[in-house]
């Protein structure tokens, strides 16, 4: 079956026709009247009871067939037991999921009525697809997709990755179906003035005033774009960042053909004072890169001691705040014991990189670079014969390396931060909550019989592993990875963590009493980034506690 012509904007009649067909594809049944539907949601390769798709799991507990099994967020369990089911049975309350119901097809509206004054057109007849085939495709697709880890639910303490929020997913599909480029302004005049607001509103909470920056497809393209105006200020001279850092930065240096200078970091993940004022001695440092949150530990470098440092031996200082800069919003302001020297010596720094992908609820696809002095932007100047003529103001892509990028992007990290404003009661509140996530489990750990902390978190990634008999590296080691893999396979209340690798005199310096027969073991690593983690705490850690007991028994 053909799609009949006629289906572009301007043909499809008045907003919102022809979507409830769409909708009643999408999850399996059509929307009735009455209260509002809510779906199950279950985490296996299995359908909920009320058509809704189910979300899937991850390929190892795919590949077990297990029997399917509900999991409850925290704010149904008490609606669950008040109506009397058994907590095992409760639908999943996806309040984020319904939100979406709601808005997507105003997103979809937004376009039509929009497009509909341009007049009606003919869609080419190579642009139509089968119905039927399409709608086989998408399942295939839905079917692929049930590969996949429970990003959404605070068992899934792995890696730093949550999914986006549901502004930030109306606002990306709002403008995508207009596909600006914010290369130029002509690519996209809407998106483009949404990017600068929302830059604006990211310099301002380092406390920025005057500044240049623009958002980036990634964390390691800003920090290339802050290290190569690092190069073209210092070109005879090198980088120095921590031992603790990105891996970008050293790769970064290869790729400008820099020096790269590797300072060792102290007993609690920082970038060491001692050692990197030794470095600048000789005279061969141009940049100093710190990190506020690294990506293993989270640990806060001491910006405001690296800072006068820095530049007593001329050197400028680059902030990599890519997964830890929101934490700003609480650091500047003192909020929530957050040491506030770090924070607030940013403003005096050269460049800053955040990556609102990370901590600030964005889909993939969004970093972000800032320079404090304007006078940055003349690092990439350059021209071209077919664009940059619409606006007289600077457009973003003469400030960057990059070229093409999504003005999708743009739109919704400005809705959501139109709903999420940066400040202690906005944005904050998720970020507290996070953090005394992280400070409650590592009171906790430290009070375990089966688990030991390995370091007191600074913001929201916790580290600790499990106890053995004989304290050693290489069976800490063996454990971790036990429990790793005993956690992501359970058949019954599976957890999902990540590993780091911590080498043994890192480990010793933490843990002096452990005995040092390998060059290396690995830990546990625990990010909270979702405030949920914050009620689901007592339920993970007893069930991660319950793991390495079980893994110490089984040796």
């Amino acid at each position: 079956m053909e799609c009949p012509p006629g289906k572009g904007w301007g043909a499809r009649g008045r907003p919102g026709q022809g979507r409830s067909r769409c909708r009643q594809r999408a999850s399996g049944t059509p929307r009735t009247g009455g209260a509002p539907r809510v779906h199950q949601t279950r985490l296996a390769h299995h359908s909920s009871p009320d058509g809704g798709r189910a979300f899937g799991v991850a390929r190892a507990l795919r590949a077990l067939g297990k029997a399917p099994r509900v999991y409850v967020r925290p704010r149904t369990r008490d609606s669950c037991r008040r109506s009397g089911r058994p907590l095992g049975e409760a639908p999943v309350d996806l309040n984020d999921l319904r939100d979406l119901r709601d808005w997507l097809p105003r997103a979809l509206g937004v376009a039509e009525r929009w497009g509909g004054q341009f007049g009606p057109y003919e869609t080419h007849e190579a642009h139509r697809i089968d119905p039927d085939a399409f709608t086989e495709a998408f399942d295939r697709l839905a079917k692929r997709m049930d590969h996949n880890y429970p990003f959404f639910h605070p068992r899934y303490a792995g890696q730093m990755v949550k999914p986006p929020h549901p502004a930030a997913v109306t606002g990306y599909l709002t403008a995508m179906l207009f596909n600006p480029n914010n290369h130029a302004a002509e690519g996209g005049p809407a998106t483009t003035g949404m990017e600068r607001e929302a830059v604006a509103a990211l310099a301002g909470m380092f406390g920025l005033d005057a500044h240049v920056g623009h958002l980036t497809t990634s964390g390691t393209m800003a920090n290339l774009e802050a290290l190569y105006v690092a190069r073209q200020l210092h070109p005879d001279r090198g980088i120095a960042y921590s031992s603790e850092c990105h891996y970008t930065h050293e790769r970064m240096c290869h790729v400008l053909g820099m020096e790269g200078h590797r300072i060792p970091a102290d007993a609690r993940g920082r970038i060491d004072l001692g050692a990197l004022e030794g470095a600048l001695r000789g005279g061969r440092i141009g940049t100093v890169v710190v990190t506020t949150g690294t990506t293993g530990l989270g640990a806060v470098d001491p910006v405001h001691e690296v800072l006068p440092l820095a530049r007593r031996y001329g050197a400028r200082v680059h902030v990599d705040a890519a997964y830890g800069g929101f934490y700003a919003i609480l650091g500047r302001a003192g909020a929530d014991g957050v040491d506030p020297a770090p924070w607030q010596a940013i403003a005096g720094c050269d460049s800053v990189v955040v990556d609102p992908h990370k901590q600030g609820l964005q889909p993939y696809g969004c970093g972000a670079v800032l320079f404090p002095d304007p006078r940055a932007g003349r690092h990439f100047a350059h021209d071209s014969p077919y664009t940059y003529f619409t606006d007289a103001e600077l457009h973003l892509g003469e400030i960057s390396l990059e070229c093409s990028r999504a003005g999708a992007a743009a739109a919704a990290l400005w809705l959501t931060l139109q709903l999420l404003p940066l400040t202690p009661d906005g944005f904050g509140r998720i970020l507290a909550a996070n953090r005394r996530a992280a400070l409650r489990w590592a009171d906790l750990l430290t009070a375990s019989d089966e688990l030991e902390l390995y370091q007191r978190p600074d913001l929201d990634i916790v580290t600790y592993f499990p106890a053995t008999a004989d304290g050693s590296l290489s069976s800490i080691d063996a454990a971790s990875d036990r429990l790793l893999r005993d956690g992501m396979t359970a058949e019954a209340d599976p957890v999902f963590l990540s590993v780091l690798r911590a080498d043994a005199d890192a480990f010793v310096r933490r843990h002096p009493r452990v005995v040092r027969d390998a060059e290396a073991a690995r830990v546990i690593r625990s990010v909270l980034i979702k405030p949920e983690s914050e009620h689901y705490l007592p339920a993970l850690h007893t069930r991660v506690a319950e793991l390495a007991a079980h893994g110490r028994a089984a040796l």
